[in-house]
């Protein structure tokens, strides 16, 4: 099973000064294919939000309705949410066929919509 994809995006900040590592409201990140660009001490805050909801478990969601974190710089403040990106469950289905063996040859009869027939 592939691990689900996280996406972490900073939607406030609340200090008074600018970010350090130039992170600006309204960046996005992916979290394995981005999270380089990411300030290390977000990441460091990120990573067991990201490890539990990877994992199946659940985090407390902040009052805006998602989950939230807070980068550890009190000048900055920057808050970040993260969000379990869903996969689409279209490109994961498989198409089965029901088919025939005729001697050596296949037929192919009837395409099956999401379940597995198999061969006879």
């Amino acid at each position: 099973m592939k691990r689900p994809q996280i996406k972490i995006k900073l939607v406030d900040r609340l200090g008074k000064c600018g970010c350090h590592h130039g992170h600006k409201v309204g960046d996005v990140f992916d979290y394995d294919t981005q999270r380089g660009e990411l300030c290390p001490m977000a990441a460091h805050v990120a990573f067991p939000y990201v490890e539990i909801l990877r994992y199946g478990g659940t985090v407390p969601v902040s009052k805006a309705g998602d989950i939230r974190f807070c980068c550890p710089d009190v000048d900055v403040i920057n808050v970040f949410s993260l969000e379990v990106v869903k996969q689409d469950e279209e490109k994961n289905k498989f198409t089965f066929f029901t088919v025939r063996t005729c001697g050596r040859m296949w037929l192919l009869l009837e395409k099956t919509a999401g379940q597995k027939q198999g061969i006879s």
